[in-house]
């Protein structure tokens, strides 16, 4: 059982760190993501608008697929 144990933790902790590093790589690529859609947005409609309507938002997507089609 011993043998188990010294080979089983430093095992176990390079799975967890791995985990984390996946994690923390995911969550910053999403942020970056979230931080250059915001941009976008603003360069295109002039400024940030902070309420758009469902159907306003539903419009632009449709428009946007059309014009790349």
């Amino acid at each position: 059982m011993d043998g188990v144990s010294q080979l089983g933790l430093p095992v176990l902790g390079i799975v967890a760190a791995a985990a984390l590093t996946f994690y923390v790589v995911s969550f910053s690529e999403i942020r970056e993501k979230s931080f250059r859609d915001l941009e976008d947005s603003e360069n295109e409609n002039g400024g940030f608008d902070s309420y758009v309507s469902s159907r306003k938002r539903r419009a632009m997507r449709k428009a946007e697929k059309k014009s790349k089609s």
